[in-house]
């Protein structure tokens, strides 16, 4: 059926409500507009649904979550794990609350539980939540730092983890088996409440998340020496970090944190920055005020669904600070982590730092520092997690910290993906302990640059939307693994590694091996003078996304390679894309 007739049918289908069909009549002669609705399925990917609020075969709507749902319900009866129900929770985008009920009254209508909270949690808790109630899957409805005419739908699996092979694939396929609306299930949600499948949660998960997050600590009485002195700055950006963030630094001791008032409350319409991602200085604006008003030590943003978090520190300069990447906060969090874990004789002989291979190098000379074992996995926290539970089947290591460079990591097993509220209880012990040793984050910072090496790394994306978009990203990478460069800007290329292919090729002997990692849509080039780039289709977002790094001599010779690396790339990248 092409896009045109699925339209129609969507208009004269009387499965849609009045208001669908109306609006969808409304756009007809606009043919533009009704095949980017309708010239494919949102595709449910391995992280499972992100797209754009609207109606539509290619929109998130309550149909298209059903849909999605009934795929994962089919597969859940599948594995004989109905029993065991599912988790939900959901952030503070438009629709977010309805999504997550479309979801849980799908489930409920196949005779699966749905363990559903009342309102809006980040999404840590809900990976932690799945995990205490044994559930066998969970979902988070958010699509988060995506612009406000976004959400998204995430599905994990009983690990807690997003979902990996071979359960991506299984619960992929049984969506994409779903050709007719008409055959997906939903119930009364009065109904599903007295017959015991609709099932609110709330306090006591709070509870016990917030109480084992404080069980990472390392530092209690650094924490108290300085309670009272150290000044932090804070900003949820209208999400779900404001009350466990806020909780969990209170419950530790520290008495001045100072919340962005004009971004305390949830808003799915982000009026204060639109693009609600703490990787953006427009995010930190407000933040940054606040911090030279009441002389901040550190401003902390969490996203929306609170598994991202941006860090700004104070600078040595009155009025300054310091805007930390996610590598370098990253970084900084696993220094101090394993560093005193390595102090009080508590770090494993087997101990486990695992990175994403677009995350920065710098993790690999702090893991040979304190002699760590160290492991690189493809994009996306659910591959660290998956390492994890590869970890506590097969005996393999012990996990101490993971990574990435989109502003995300996870300091404990409580969860099986990025945990900003965790993160953001950590940097402030971090803050407390190093104040008492008379340094600042950023002194601390700039210690690790002297030890290992100045490293920078970049990333930038291109936009490209639509069909036309996603073909452009596709024919690039194509070109690129034609026309492999032997020199990137003043670079040597030594060696190709080709995810998709799974070949690492060493460019001056030709030597082929596998990458050992699955198959992923992905180009990295090693570089000479321990330089690098990549580049990837951005699993979230129509962008094409390329990733570099350098090592520099000093702070100002790291900084400019990086910039000409950096302006390089996407001269070329651009030019590839005509």
């Amino acid at each position: 059926m092409g896009y045109m007739e699925t339209y129609k049918s969507w208009c004269d289908n009387e499965y849609f409500d009045e208001a669908t069909r109306d609006e969808l009549k409304s756009i007809a002669g606009n043919e533009a507009e009704i095949e980017d609705r309708f010239y494919k399925d949102l595709e449910f990917g391995t992280g499972g649904l992100r797209g754009v609020i609207g109606n539509g075969t290619n929109r998130m709507n309550v149909y298209t979550v059903r849909k999605a749902t009934q795929g994962l319900a089919n597969f859940i009866i599948k594995d004989n794990a109905a029993d065991r129900g599912v988790a939900i929770a959901y952030d503070s985008r438009r629709m977010s609350k309805e999504f997550a009920d479309e979801a849980a009254l799908c489930l409920n209508a196949n005779g699966i539980k749905a363990y559903i909270f009342p309102t809006l949690r980040p999404t840590p808790e809900l990976s932690f939540a799945l995990r205490e109630l044994h559930c066998i899957a969970g979902i988070v409805v958010t699509a988060s730092h995506n612009p406000p005419e976004y959400n998204g739908y995430k599905v994990y699996w009983e690990d807690g983890a997003q979902i990996t092979p071979p359960h991506d694939v299984g619960i992929m396929d049984a969506v994409a088996a779903l050709k007719d609306y008409n055959k997906v299930k939903t119930m009364d949600k009065d109904q599903a409440v007295a017959d015991g499948l609709y099932i609110q949660i709330g306090k006591e998960v709070d509870d016990k998340y917030i109480e084992i997050l404080k069980t990472q600590v390392k530092n209690p009485d650094a924490i108290k020496e300085v309670q009272k002195d150290i000044k932090i700055v804070y900003t949820p950006l209208h999400g779900t970090g404001n009350i466990p963030v806020r909780r969990v630094l209170k419950e530790l001791g520290f008495e001045n944190v100072y919340v962005v008032k004009e971004q305390e409350l949830p808003d799915g319409d982000f009026p204060t920055v639109g693009y609600p991602n703490p990787e953006s200085a427009k995010a930190f604006e407000l933040a940054v005020k606040l911090g030279n008003e009441v002389g901040a030590d550190l401003l902390l943003a969490t996203d929306p669904d609170a598994d991202r978090l941006g860090v700004y520190v104070k600078g040595s300069k009155p009025g300054t600070y310091h805007i930390l990447t996610g590598n370098m906060s990253g970084c900084l969090l696993a220094e101090y982590e394993i560093s005193q874990l390595k102090e009080k004789g508590q770090l494993p002989s087997d101990g486990a730092f695992i990175k994403s291979i677009v995350s920065t190098n710098l993790a690999n000379d702090i893991a040979k520092y304190y002699n760590i074992n160290l492991f690189e996995v493809l994009t996306g926290f659910k591959y660290i997690g998956e390492k994890m539970l590869d970890f506590e089947v097969n005996h393999t290591g012990t996990y101490v910290f993971g990574f990435e460079e989109s502003y995300g990591c996870l300091i404990g097993t409580h969860a099986r993906d990025k945990d900003a509220i965790v993160a953001s209880m950590a940097l402030c012990e971090a803050a407390a302990y190093y104040k008492t040793k008379g340094m600042s984050l950023w002194d601390k910072m700039k210690e690790m640059y002297e030890r290992y090496g100045y490293w920078s790394d970049g990333v930038q994306s291109i936009e490209l939307k639509g069909k036309e978009g996603i073909e452009k990203i596709q024919n690039t990478l194509e070109k690129l693994r034609e026309n492999v460069p032997t020199t990137v800007d003043n670079y040597k290329v030594l060696s190709v590694r080709d995810y998709l292919a799974d070949t690492v090729t060493n460019m001056e002997t030709g030597d082929v091996t596998t990458t050992g990692l699955p198959k992923s849509n992905v180009l990295y080039l090693d570089l000479s003078e321990h330089a690098w780039v990549c580049i990837r289709p951005s699993g979230t977002e129509p962008k094409l996304k390329f990733y570099y790094g350098v090592k520099g001599e000093n702070f100002d010779d790291s900084k400019a390679k990086l910039a000409d690396l950096g302006s390089y790339m996407i001269n070329i990248v651009n030019e590839m894309l005509k």
